[in-house]
């Protein structure tokens, strides 16, 4: 019988479902496998240093979260061109000595709208939220046929540097920098934030920004009722919350990790057993 051992680092990763998603989903395919927290805030290490140990320590992988999707960079031997591209890696498979990088984000996010909106309107977006999830779903939303997408975040030169990375791939005249301001004529609102975590109250959008007719999906999915998704119920927008995201990119990493086809329909129904909630609720 196979064995793994596998680590989520990050800051705040206290309720995550990662370890409880991978860990049953490998005893359904009769794997060992063990998935182990590695908080940032408890280790007081950067995450160069994180990997190096998880390395010598003998792990088959780590999931990477906020806030060192973009740091972990420099510390891998390799890294996948879709990862590349993004500019952020969320998964890092140790293997016949190297740590290569990938991103699951991107894939992850466009199974959860695709099935949970399929019928979204897409001809402007408007994304909140700069930083490496935001860059996965940049891409993943682009891809998907988003016709025009208004990228905002508070950090100003981190929305103009993905902007430009966008232009790249997708061509100068389907990504730009915008505010707030661009939810008046937005089909949808995305929201790739730390904002609505449990560790980070609030929403960051005003109410009365959103309009009934636009759709509000949050990448956010502990809480699944975020403050700016309750919001946006209230105003009458369809909705959409990240737990589809993260069982999906659960998948893609299993599958990066371990080499077996996890089934993601099971993963969904274990994720709505855990949260006692659908993981498609809109």
């Amino acid at each position: 019988m196979s064995g793994y051992l596998i680590g989520l680092a990050g800051t705040g990763i206290g309720p995550s479902l990662s370890p409880a998603l991978h860990e049953r989903e490998a005893d359904e395919l009769g794997l060992r496998y063990l998935y182990r927290r590695l908080d940032l805030d408890v280790l007081r290490l950067p995450i160069g240093e994180v990997l190096a140990a998880a390395r010598i320590a003998g792990f088959d992988g780590l999931n990477i979260t906020h806030p060192v999707k973009q740091q972990v960079l420099p510390y891998l031997d390799e890294v996948a061109p879709d990862a590349a591209a993004l500019g952020a890696v969320n998964t890092v498979v140790f293997r016949e000595g190297l740590a290569t990088g990938h991103n699951t984000d991107a894939t992850g996010f466009a199974r959860n709208l695709t099935q949970g909106l399929p019928d979204a309107d897409m001809d402007t977006v408007v994304l909140l939220g700069a930083g490496g999830a935001g860059a996965a779903v940049a891409h993943a939303l682009l891809s998907l046929g988003t016709g025009r997408l208004i990228v905002h975040d508070v950090d100003a030169t981190r929305a103009g540097t993905l902007v430009s990375a966008l232009r790249r791939r997708f061509g100068d005249d389907r990504a730009l920098s915008g505010s707030l301001d661009d939810l008046r004529d937005a089909d949808g609102l995305v929201h790739a934030t730390p904002t609505g975590m449990a560790a980070y109250p609030g929403s960051p959008v005003p109410a009365e920004s959103l309009r009934e007719d636009m759709w509000v999906a949050d990448i956010v999915y502990r809480p699944l009722e975020t403050t700016l998704l309750k919001q946006a119920r209230e105003r009458g927008c369809r909705t959409l919350h990240g737990g589809g995201m993260v069982v999906f990119q659960a998948a893609d990493s299993f599958r990066l990790f371990t080499g077996v086809e996890p089934d993601a329909d099971r993963m969904l129904r274990h994720f709505e057993a855990l949260e006692g909630k659908p993981a498609h609720a809109r």
